[in-house]
């Protein structure tokens, strides 16, 4: 029960965070006008991330107890056809910070990601996505594969003509086994613009 009122609690934070970051860099919008010039067609951008991920499961394997949190890293990339026709891939690891071996939450998902404004003079563009895909949970989950959804959003700061800061991308994913999994996972990352 402490656990899931800490999760509930962990949950609220990064909400109030988000929106925080959302009321701060909004302000500064009601001035912007609309670039003379705009960038042309189709851009494929690539990118890391680090993340902290709360499972919400638990097992005991003799090892130890299930931690609160697990590590772990992943790999996007985003296609841009137009101003809101952006598709975004990623994969994800969460496999550090586990007791025993073979407990590890990986996705595999795709779907849209929409840029909710531009703020030019910030180079800032805070997006929602909702993606689908594949879940695999090694050492908890029989099968061990299933359907798996992901709501979030989060935060792109570009910093050079090529590079981008993903100052803050959260998830929040259902995974469509019984019971149903809920777990949650923050990130930080950088992303490569190839063309």
């Amino acid at each position: 029960m402490e656990d899931v009122l800490m999760a509930k609690l962990f949950a609220k934070r990064l909400l109030l965070i988000s929106f925080t970051i959302g009321l701060a860099a909004s302000s500064p919008a009601l001035a912007q006008t609309v670039p003379a010039a705009t960038g042309s067609g189709f851009q494929l951008s690539a990118g890391a991330l680090g993340s902290i991920l709360q499972p919400d499961f638990s097992y005991s394997n003799g090892v130890g107890i299930s931690p609160n949190r697990v590590y772990g890293v992943a790999g996007y990339a985003d296609f841009r056809f137009s101003r809101w026709i952006q598709p975004e891939a990623e994969f994800r690891f969460s496999r550090f910070n586990i007791n025993g071996e073979g407990n590890s939450e990986d996705t595999y998902l795709f779907g849209p990601r929409i840029p909710i404004h531009i703020f030019h003079k910030m180079h800032a563009t805070p997006y929602g996505k909702f993606l689908v895909g594949w879940g695999r949970g090694s050492g908890f989950l029989t099968p061990p594969s299933t359907l798996a959804l992901a709501y979030g959003g989060g935060l792109d700061l570009r910093m050079t003509k090529h590079f981008t800061f993903r100052a803050f991308d959260f998830e929040y994913q259902q995974w469509r086994v019984a019971p149903t999994l809920y777990p949650y996972e923050g990130s930080v990352g950088l992303s490569y613009r190839i063309f």
